[in-house]
């Protein structure tokens, strides 16, 4: 009865690993990850070759390196998600204290590539953005704290959550990567509204963040420059955004044909932030609203199957991750269009990225173990542990 009414799939414990890990998986979403990732690389065998004539390099340079990216980030996906709430948490809070510490480590040793934000490592054969990695890891840690303030005698969890978020936030900001900071304080927001936080804290940390926005825009140059282009009533047709609003009118509903587009050879940026532009160029709004259902699936299916979970951390840490997921790309789209102002984020599982491909791996890696079905104990035993 209990699986009737819950929807659990009944898990023996003599069950093998890979036969158990299939059959409680989502394989919707799943495939959504593949995907999306083919989408990715169809688009960069368009939108990267510019870059790679420009820089002497061969022609399907960037693609391969995506595809070897990619394959490591489905591989991790794939191996992390057969893990339990308990060993994603616990690689969850080891990923992020790495990934702390090299953050904090960015403005002695890090480079910007000239892009005016110090948000990478360089080790010469390869580069990383220790911000990619840092979500998941936020995100698990914050899970943590939050389900550990339920327990009878817990320790205050929400408050700890909301101290590493602020920390969090500001090492963000000081790079500056003000897209980055706000995704990570809306997925605080989400968990800690799902952990049943009041919503007087809700609309304070709203209105510290409305606060934050407007020191942002006097203080720092770079977000001013970014804030007054969004507002500009007039779009330059020489910016990137100028560029990518151009291409996506151009596209229609079928695009111009594969190869025809002119944007890539415009944008330095195509093939990683303004990916989204080369498709709806390309392969017009058809191949867009593709892109926008494989991430609403995923999104979609992993909160429905999060609504069935009793687990404390597994609820609040899953709904963080997948909400996270689905606002970076929206995002991303959303800058291209105008809807939003320009924040350099990248297109999950679709531009090119070595740390955004690997990251992605891990979070959707998490997001799908947290909703993997498992046995949820019976009702009579929920409520007695309750009392």
């Amino acid at each position: 009865m209990t699986e009737m009414v819950f929807g659990t799939t009944p898990v023996r414990a003599a069950d093998p690993i890979l036969p158990r890990w299939w059959r409680t998986l989502d394989k919707w979403a799943l495939a959504c990850v593949f995907g999306l990732f083919a989408t990715g690389i169809l688009l960069g065998l368009a939108a990267s070759v510019p870059l790679a004539e420009k820089n002497n390099l061969p022609r399907f340079y960037y693609v391969q390196r995506q595809a070897v990216f990619g394959g490591m980030g489905l591989l991790v996906m794939l191996v992390v998600s057969m893990l339990s709430p308990r060993q994603i948490r616990r690689i969850g809070v080891l990923g992020f204290a790495v990934s702390f510490v090299m953050i904090a480590a960015l403005p002695f040793i890090g480079t910007d590539f000239g892009k005016g934000a110090t948000r990478w490592l360089s080790l010469g054969f390869v580069s990383i953005q220790p911000s990619e990695f840092l979500k998941p890891g936020f995100v698990a840690l914050c899970a943590w704290f939050m389900a550990a303030s339920s327990e009878v005698g817990g320790p205050p969890g929400k408050l700890y959550s909301f101290f590493a978020a602020l920390v969090v936030v500001m090492l963000l900001a000081l790079q500056p990567d003000f897209g980055q900071a706000s995704l990570v304080l809306f997925a605080w927001l989400v968990m800690i509204f799902v952990a049943g936080a009041p919503m007087a804290l809700l609309l304070g940390v709203a209105g510290l963040a409305v606060g934050g926005g407007i020191f942002a825009y006097g203080a720092s140059e770079h977000f001013a420059r970014r804030i007054n282009g969004y507002l500009s009533s007039e779009v330059d047709p020489r910016t990137q955004i100028g560029y990518a609003t151009n291409a996506i009118q151009e596209g229609g509903f079928f695009g111009v044909g594969v190869g025809e587009g002119s944007v890539k050879w415009s944008l330095p940026d195509a093939h990683t932030d303004f990916i989204i532009a080369v498709a709806a160029e390309e392969y017009g709004f058809v191949l867009v609203m593709v892109i926008i259902a494989l991430y609403c699936t995923i999104v979609t299916r992993s909160l429905l199957r999060l609504l069935r979970e009793r687990d404390i951390f597994a609820r609040i840490a899953g709904t963080g991750l997948a909400c996270a997921f689905g606002v970076q790309a929206l995002i991303n789209m959303g800058v291209a269009v105008r809807l939003l102002p320009a924040k350099g984020m990248t297109l999950p599982f679709v531009s090119y990225g070595g740390s955004s491909m690997i990251a992605s791996g891990i979070a959707a890696g998490m997001l799908l173990a947290l909703t993997r079905t498992r046995p949820q104990g019976e009702l009579g035993q929920i409520l007695r542990r309750g009392r």
